[in-house]
């Protein structure tokens, strides 16, 4: 069955941000960020009747959002350019900028971690699931983000 547009406005104004801060916390630019968004969304309504639950329905999109951005990271077109800005913080609040702007710094194995597990509360063994990982793996690359995470704001409180 399909959804009305008023049903897809819906859908995209409930699992939007969740997407949008991956994606913009996985590639760094808003404009890929953008392309992403867009790309998951027209997966995610052509997938529509395909889920069990709401459950189901956020892994999902979780890891059509992780999969398109490591496709664009892939992609030969953006190997061969340079970004003309960097991330803005679209979507944080004041109070997290300096600390989301920090979490955009990271290398990105460590910024996914973290985006997902402090901005999107995801636990150790969803993070895992959505990244095809270990659950040590990312226990450890959540110890290490937070370090450097530490250590970056240390320097910008000095």
């Amino acid at each position: 069955m399909a959804l009305t547009q008023e049903q897809r406005t819906s859908e995209v104004q409930r699992w939007g941000d969740m997407v949008w801060r991956l994606a913009l916390a996985r590639t760094a630019s808003v404009p890929d960020a953008e392309d992403v968004f867009q790309e998951v969304f027209l997966r995610y309504f052509h997938h529509e009747d395909r889920f069990e639950s709401d459950e189901h329905r956020k892994a999902w999109l979780l890891r059509c959002t992780i999969n398109r951005c490591k496709s664009v990271a892939a992609s030969p077109w953006r190997r061969r350019t340079v970004p003309l800005e960097t991330a803005e913080e679209v979507g944080v609040e004041d109070d997290y900028r300096e600390v989301y702007a920090a979490v955009l710094s990271l290398p990105a194995k460590y910024r996914a971690v973290i985006h997902l597990h402090y901005f999107e509360g995801l636990s150790v063994a969803e993070i895992a699931a959505a990244l095809q990982s270990t659950e040590g793996t990312v226990k450890s690359q959540l110890s290490r983000g937070r370090a450097l995470l530490r250590d970056m704001l240390e320097e910008v409180e000095l």
